[in-house]
């Protein structure tokens, strides 16, 4: 009998432009494309910096996930590209994490490693994608370098 452990992939990039979203805003990432790698999950991580200012109202980043199952259809009104996107209230996707900004002072806030599957019932669906919505009161820094998005797959090994 062997054992079956997780593995990890490379960190990959997602292609999401994040540079000056304003407060009140909305944007999705390209979908990523599960179809060759299989995995079972994808851990997304998220580093957003704010420009100088005193975050306020939520005080917070929310990160919502989109799927598809037949690869061209996804969740409420994503589209699987790099867009600007307007949730609807109630929306379909799925929050799956939440970065707390508190502080004032242009400061870049990390997330947690989160989860892709969790939000689809354990199974990562042949597309996948990401929504960040901005609800800070202060900008996104200008510089897309300022900003880290990046998954890493998940799969089974023996």
């Amino acid at each position: 009998m062997a054992d079956i452990k997780l593995a990890y992939g490379s960190s990959t990039a997602i292609t999401c432009t994040l540079a000056s979203l304003a407060d009140n805003t909305a944007r999705e990432c390209t979908a990523v494309d599960n179809t060759s790698n299989l995995y079972m999950d994808a851990l997304v991580r998220l580093h957003i910096k704010l420009q100088t200012g005193t975050p306020a109202n939520e005080m917070a980043v929310y990160v919502y996930a989109y799927g598809s199952e037949d690869g061209t259809n996804y969740t409420d009104n994503a589209t699987g590209s790099d867009a600007a996107v307007t949730l609807r209230a109630p929306t379909n996707l799925k929050l799956v994490g939440v970065i707390s900004c508190p502080t004032a002072g242009g400061l870049t806030y990390k997330s947690h490693p989160i989860s892709i599957a969790s939000a689809f019932g354990g199974i990562l669906p042949r597309k996948w994608g990401v929504v960040v919505e901005n609800q800070t009161a202060v900008a996104f820094s200008a510089t897309e370098g300022d900003h880290d998005k990046d998954y890493t797959g998940v799969y089974a090994t023996v």
